[in-house]
């Protein structure tokens, strides 16, 4: 029962960010505990397989489940997940070698993918658009080690990102174009965008293609910078009241992001910071318990991929609202990695949290959107393909959606 008005009641124990655990197994997973709770490793679901074994970082094997509710599946007795690698041998593996059935999340240059799908005899790129963006996180919170148990904690204010101009200039300096052109095939795979919220359609906003900050323009970065006393050394790095434009920028280890990394860095440094490259293997970066990890966000400058949900309440307010900043106090659960605080936004998201009118929450999730993209709060990059997976030519059932895991009726699946 909901305490309060809930516009999309329905989404409730429904997709991957609501699922239903057993209350019994994980009685003693809340709060606190919840970081050291071995119950994930083994949870206990409803749906058509049961994890076997689990190895962080590597692979889980799932087996049957005996008391699925249909009788008549799931087709296959073992399933197993491995990890690890990179996307580009994974693609090989499932394209060239055939060694795999599902290659997911094949982050891969677009001029190697396209033509390693296309002469596949045993595998098919499958591609679905959604509310997938690749974009770059900018800290508001200062993450100079110097600072101790203080680093970075929601209480420190970023050397030079709590200047809007700094981070205008950051913006305009940002090529997405040529980033969507030359690593994700200008659509293969993905395709530039200003907006940080692109699903569903509706709520995929008109206004930002003419704002200044997302336009490319190196000259209007100068601009911005010379304008706000941001003044170029004999070392070609701006600086103000003693304070240099350095970046740490990083992501995780992938060959597009890379590339990525190295387009942002010859931009960014040729309007006057200096800019320091950091890639950290996956299973190292999206996890709260180390300081290389997104979560922390010890640097100024951090790059993936996220998306939301068919209605961008928990999205929006996971990823920016007030309440939800990543902190020490709370392990770095919580989403909100930049440390980003406006009250403006925070009251839209009230707002959207109790709207039923359908049209009313479209204009709110686009005012959400607007207000992040002219503060610079974040700054998107590219729409990335919510499902870019090479499958099996003899796997047979899957059909992936643009709002939950590709795994969703695995139940289906057959050869």
């Amino acid at each position: 029962t909901y305490k309060d008005a809930q516009p999309f009641y329905f989404q409730w124990g429904v997709g991957g960010s609501t699922l239903i655990l057993q209350k019994a197994q994980y009685a003693n997973c809340l709060g606190a505990k919840a970081k050291d709770c071995t119950a994930d490793q083994k949870p206990i679901g409803t749906g058509p397989y049961k994890v076997n074994a689990f190895k962080p970082g590597d692979n889980v094997q799932y087996d049957l489940n005996e008391n699925f509710r249909d009788p008549n599946k799931p087709f296959f007795k073992h399933v197993n997940f491995k990890g690890g690698g990179d996307a580009a041998s994974a693609a090989r593996a499932v394209f060239q070698t055939g060694d795999i059935d599902y290659g997911w999340n094949l982050q891969v240059e677009a001029a190697v993918l396209k033509p390693m799908a296309q002469g596949s005899s045993v595998g098919n790129l499958v591609t679905v658009y959604g509310s997938s963006i690749e974009r770059l996180l900018i800290n508001f919170s200062n993450p100079d080690a110097s600072l101790g148990d203080k680093r970075a904690e929601p209480d420190t204010k970023h050397p030079f990102f709590t200047d809007i101009h700094v981070r205008r200039a950051l913006a305009m300096a940002t090529d997405r174009q040529s980033v969507a052109t030359q690593l994700y095939g200008d659509g293969l795979s993905g395709k530039a965008t200003c907006n940080i919220l692109t699903a569903p359609e509706p709520m995929n906003s008109k206004n930002t293609a003419s704002l200044d900050v997302c336009k490319f323009d190196l000259a209007a970065a100068n601009k911005e910078l010379d304008d706000a006393g941001w003044v170029k050394g004999s070392d070609g790095v701006r600086a103000k009241g003693g304070v240099k434009l350095k970046i740490l920028y990083q992501t995780t280890v992938n060959s597009v992001r890379q590339s990525t990394q190295a387009i942002m860095k010859k931009n960014w440094e040729s309007v006057g910071f200096s800019v320091e490259l950091k890639s950290v293997p996956a299973s190292t970066f999206f996890t709260n318990t180390s300081p290389d990890g997104a979560n922390h966000f010890w640097a100024d400058v951090e790059m993936y991929t996220n998306s939301g949900d068919p209605d961008p309440t928990s999205y929006f307010s996971s990823g920016w609202s007030t309440g939800q900043i990543a902190s020490k106090a709370n392990n770095w659960n919580f989403g909100n990695y930049e440390r980003y605080s406006n009250k403006d936004f925070d009251a839209i998201v009230d707002q959207l949290r109790k709207e039923t009118d359908s049209s009313k929450r479209n204009d709110l999730a686009v005012k959400a959107n607007d207000l992040l993209v002219k503060d610079v709060a974040i700054i998107p990059l590219i729409n990335r393909t919510f499902a870019t997976s090479g499958i099996s030519k003899s796997l047979k059932g899957v059909d992936p959606s643009p709002w939950d895991s590709e795994m969703y009726n695995m139940a289906d699946w057959s050869k």
